[in-house]
């Protein structure tokens, strides 16, 4: 008895027993391969995915995507003065619109791809395919990455079922393929968002870095200052939820805002579109807009899903509902509306999605697949037909640097836009320095009876044509127009020896100035 009472005595110091570890490759391959391999795949697909997306996104969408990025870029790498063989005036090779000479836009986001294009040059493939291309496969890696950020963010918020509905629900949205690959502002910010999410202290993340978070919020913000609407709600929990306020104030708010007190493009930017209403300028809608139209358009099939979802996780996720709904509020009260502006909210409101259709049980894969070819035609749609036009013209006339750099009989190209203005991409998608032009626009900062060079145009086209090209050498060699001008102004083209030269399709739904097919017209 004594025995076994020693034994069993606990006060006795025991030395621990070592287990020897098994190095056996079968036992090592268990153990670690799964996380990486799971990493690895999750990547790979992600990468994959967004550079097909890339290639099967070959229209346009919205001036900005070129004027507002891509012009800017090239205008910075290849912008040079060259001299007119014909008029002895000197010609800026490269455009910059109104917003830059305000000091409203940042050169944060065309940087980047002014770096790519210094790449290019410096190694001697900057040709034209690739100044296209390339910046637009940048993007949909940064997008990818974002995307895996987003998976695994899922992975520590729910369990492995519930994130991968998620996912799939994120990764098969319409409006994330139709906007994420392009070189938009607003598809780097919402890439910004969905990284600095992955480190947002969300209930549950086990990921959340306050330093990351606040730094990617502030990239954001200087990119386009408009992503502090949709951060408002989330910082205020941040600080709302945090135990040591005045750290979070002293070490991460206030210098997250020094860095940006620096920048005045975000005060330039608030001061021309909201206080002087410059916006407007380019459309308003009611206030009722996004309700009734642009968030049921931008989150598509997805709709029921979402308000299933809200019902589900209201209390678990209501902060991403705040936001949501913070962010539509907000954009609802600005006059000037656009699809793209509540994008960034997109990613919050697939994780309402994705809890709602693993919720279904035995129904969602067939909701899955429901919901799979619901986005697949808009997708595709808009992707490679919608709106094609005003890039397709623009491969048509990049035959004409040949004919501008080859000493020849034939007149130096000069080329006229007879559209909205903005409609094309310009000497980014040319790369070379013959004349172009385009209809003006720049709204009214101040002027009496300001009227843009655009509406005189479309006022009165032919007056227009005596105005502006009173001798017949001053004409242009080649006119850029939508099919819906070409009646008012054939009287122009014929007595002047203009002939059609090329027809290229646009859109199935032509509306007002724009039309379905785009004519090229070559005088001779």
């Amino acid at each position: 008895m004594e025995n076994l009472r020693s034994r069993l005595k606990f006060g006795s110091k025991v030395e621990d027993v070592k287990l020897r570890r098994r190095k056996s490759q079968l036992y090592s391959r268990q153990e670690e391969s799964p996380l990486n391999i799971g990493v690895l795949s999750v990547t790979v697909f992600c990468a994959v995915f967004r550079l097909i997306n890339c290639l099967l996104v070959q229209t346009s969408f919205v001036p900005d995507e070129y004027w507002q990025s891509l012009e800017v870029s090239h205008r910075m790498l290849y912008a040079i003065v060259i001299l007119s063989c014909y008029n002895l005036n000197t010609v800026t090779y490269g455009y910059l619109t109104w917003e830059w000479k305000a000091g409203i836009r940042g050169f944060s986001y065309p940087l980047l791809f002014a770096f790519l294009y210094k790449i290019l040059q410096f190694i001697s493939y900057d040709s034209v395919q690739l100044l296209i291309w390339l910046p637009r496969i940048l993007q949909s890696l940064l997008a990818s990455f974002a995307d895996v950020k987003f998976f695994f963010l899922l992975q520590t918020l729910e369990n492995q079922d519930v994130a991968r509905w998620t996912f799939f629900c994120h990764m098969c949205s319409w409006f994330t393929w139709f906007c994420c690959t392009r070189t938009l502002t607003n598809s780097m910010e919402a890439t910004i968002t969905t990284l600095a999410l992955s480190y947002f202290p969300l209930p549950g993340s086990k990921t959340h870095s306050s330093k990351k978070y606040l730094a990617l919020v502030a990239l954001a913000v200087i990119i386009r200052p408009t992503a502090v609407i949709v951060w408002f709600p989330l910082l205020l929990y941040h600080f709302w939820q945090e135990d040591n306020k005045l750290r979070l104030i002293t070490h991460h708010y206030i210098p997250t805002g020094f860095v940006l007190s620096w920048t005045p493009v975000q005060f330039n930017f608030l001061k021309f579109n909201i206080l002087h209403g410059v916006a407007d300028f380019y459309g308003s809608h009611p206030w009722h807009w996004y309700l009734t139209q642009g968030f049921a358009v931008v989150i598509g099939p997805h709709l029921p899903l979402f308000l299933h979802g809200c019902m589900l996780a209201f209390k678990r996720y209501k902060i991403l509902l705040a936001a949501v709904v913070w962010t539509i509020a907000v954009y609802s009260v600005l006059p000037h509306k656009e699809f793209r502006f509540i994008y960034p909210v997109l990613p919050f409101c697939m994780v309402f999605c994705g809890i709602s259709l693993a919720h279904l049980k035995s129904w969602r894969r067939p909701a899955a697949a429901v919901l799979l070819s619901a986005n697949l035609i808009p997708a595709l749609y808009t992707g490679l037909i919608h709106q094609r036009g005003t890039l397709d013209v623009m491969n048509h006339l990049q035959p004409l640097c040949d004919v501008g750099n080859v000493s020849t009989t034939r007149p130096q190209p000069d080329v006229f836009f007879l559209m909205p203005c903005h409609s094309t991409p310009f000497y980014s998608h040319i790369h070379c320095p013959i004349k172009m032009r385009f209809l003006e626009c720049p709204p009214d900062l101040g002027e009496e009876a300001y009227v843009d060079e655009a509406e005189r145009f479309y006022e009165e086209p032919l007056l227009w044509f005596r105005t502006s090209f009173p001798y017949k050498s001053s004409l242009p060699t080649h006119l850029i127009m939508f099919d819906v001008l070409e009646k008012e102004i054939s009287v122009f083209l014929e007595g002047n020896n203009f002939v059609r030269a090329a027809k290229i399709f646009h859109t199935h739904f032509p509306e007002g100035r724009v039309g379905g097919s785009i004519f090229i017209y070559e005088r001779h």
